[in-house]
């Protein structure tokens, strides 16, 4: 959620989570927090779900590592 990351295409990243949790009902059972890098700003854009961390996420990216995670929800 930094300027950094932001530069580098995250705020159409963000916005492609929130439309994927809407579109497959997950708002409700999905909590969405915005945070800093987690200390490895040149890593970034980082996305966090439960303890798994995935690096440079982008908008290429984003919806298949959502698809992996969500999948049996």
């Amino acid at each position: 959620m930094g300027s950094s990351c932001f530069s580098r295409g995250n705020k159409k990243t963000l916005q492609l989570v929130q439309q994927y949790l809407k579109d497959h009902q997950l708002e409700r059972e999905v909590i969405l927090k915005g945070n800093h890098c987690f200390s490895d700003c040149s890593s970034g854009p980082v996305l966090k779900i439960g303890a798994k961390l995935y690096e440079h996420v982008t908008q290429d990216t984003v919806l298949e590592i959502m698809q992996k995670e969500f999948s049996d929800l």
